[in-house]
């Protein structure tokens, strides 16, 4: 494990703030600090790479879209106390 400069060790800049860079739920600064890092560091580079591929595969296989009225089953069912039936 190494210093990210400045951002801890690269085990908790990767499960936090590469989280949070492609979330887009940094400041300006921050977002040119963790470029900066990626840039620097190849461990943490690599880990960012394999968030991307797994967040693409994600984005990919959720394409399919649920049967029209499931949401308001599934509302009133929560609303009626009783358990949702796959």
């Amino acid at each position: 494990m190494s210093d990210c400069q400045g951002l801890g060790d690269c085990d908790d800049t990767r499960m936090q703030r590469i989280w949070e860079y492609l979330d887009g739920a940094l400041t300006v600064e921050d977002l040119g600090e963790i470029k900066e890092h990626l840039d620097a560091c190849p461990e943490c580079a690599g880990q960012y790479d394999l968030e991307c591929v797994i967040r693409n595969m994600v984005k990919r296989s959720c394409t399919e879209a649920a049967p029209a009225g499931l949401k308001n089953a599934i509302l009133d069912r929560i609303h009626a106390g009783r358990p949702v039936e796959a």
